[in-house]
């Protein structure tokens, strides 16, 4: 009984709130009488995508209460609402998500008040469900309505406020327009670190070597010993040379990713980091065992984000341990970096997590930023690839 009652109140509390939203939203209908009498008028045109925005922000609000009552989130699909006012206007009134709140708004008009179906069933539900149960030893019958009703209108929200198929394809462009518009402006950023990284190191240091093998062949006749300093100058040259070159090929993809897989570069990342690094491996290629690699791609933003994270942890965490983890999932590759220190991780202070967003959001994959003010910062990443 006692289980059943706090069921029925959970659910009554929904109701509740859900009565009290359905209630604003009367109130909601002056804001669009005004708007249409604005829009009509032309001089209030601009009304419209506010008014739009402002529907938006309250079907949101009902998506995230209705979500925590199924346990299942409602995903949203707008179109931003920017520019000028033309462009603000054509948005608001093409985008098919306005269409989607408004249906839910009018039908919200009538079962939003599902509560005053539950009320009344309070003091039935304690004599009757009282009886049953406590003296006849019977399962409630009363009280679970209560429940019932509370889910019949979450059902109802979540059918009402799901966006439809071309809402859902119209956001995917977007973001797939953003993302690729991020994945050209990093690949340019990281072609113009590799110019510059040539031209102010390897290529100096080649020029240098230049000069001075012809400087050596000048001096060879006439000075054998100041020949012979000058080509072990110029070995040197050669080998920082040769070491500038390899720093730059690992920026462009770490050898060692080819040679020894994600879990072996990363466990080569964690040795050299400075910090004491424990690194966890489920369902990745590991002492033998035989899984399936990632793609490249996946791997190679897998092992800069966790070069990344290590960095930062080691230059901003003040964490003298860290933890990484990688994961196998049913549609992809999970990779999470934790540490203990002071977090307050700010990301547009240069800390390298917008080039970590871009990264793998080129590949549709997700970042998510744990860090409050004294720690943890946790780091974790979603990416999807096919195994």
């Amino acid at each position: 009984m006692r289980a059943t009652m706090r069921e029925a109140g959970r659910a009554t509390v929904h109701l509740l709130v859900a009565a009290a939203m359905a209630f604003g939203m009367y109130l909601f209908i002056t804001v669009l009488l005004i708007t249409a009498v604005g829009t009509l008028a032309v001089v209030g045109c601009w009304l419209l995508p506010e008014t739009v925005i402002l529907l938006r922000r309250i079907a949101g609000a009902k998506r995230r209460l209705t979500a925590a009552r199924t346990g299942r989130e409602i995903p949203e699909a707008y179109r931003t609402i920017d520019g000028p006012l033309t462009e603000r206007l054509r948005t608001a009134v093409r985008d098919p998500g306005t269409l989607t709140d408004l249906r839910w708004m009018l039908a919200y008009y009538v079962y939003g008040a599902l509560v005053l179906l539950a009320l009344p069933l309070w003091p039935v539900g304690l004599v009757v469900d009282g009886v049953g149960c406590g003296l006849l030893r019977r399962r409630a019958v009363m009280l679970p309505w209560i429940v019932r009703l509370a889910d019949l209108e979450a059902r109802w929200s979540t059918a009402l406020l799901r966006p439809s198929p071309q809402a859902l394809l119209a956001a995917r462009v977007e973001q797939l327009t953003a993302t690729r518009a991020d994945a050209i402006a990093a690949h340019g950023a990281e072609l113009r670190r590799i110019e510059r990284d040539l031209h102010d190191g390897a290529q100096a240091r080649l020029v240098s070597l230049s000069l001075r093998i012809g400087l050596a062949k000048r001096a060879y006749d006439r000075d054998p010993d100041a020949a012979r300093k000058l080509l072990d100058g110029a070995q040197e040259q050669a080998e920082e040379a040769l070491a500038e070159l390899r720093d730059v090929v690992r920026g462009i993809h770490p050898p060692i990713l080819t040679d020894r897989g994600l879990t072996g570069a990363v466990r080569a990342l964690a040795a050299g980091s400075g910090l004491r690094v424990s690194v966890d491996v489920d369902g990745l290629e590991d002492d033998g065992a035989a899984f399936p690699r990632a793609p490249a791609a996946v791997e190679a933003a897998g092992y800069f984000v966790v070069a990344e994270a290590l960095t930062n942890a080691a230059k901003h965490s003040g964490s003298p341990t860290a933890a990484v983890r990688l994961v196998r999932t049913r549609r992809g590759l999970r990779v999470a970096v934790a540490d203990e220190g002071r977090g307050g991780v700010d990301e547009s202070g240069g800390s390298g997590l917008l080039g970590v967003r871009r990264r793998v959001a080129a590949l549709d994959g997700t970042v998510r930023v744990s860090s409050p003010v004294g720690g943890p910062t946790v780091i974790e990443v979603e990416l999807p690839c096919v195994w």
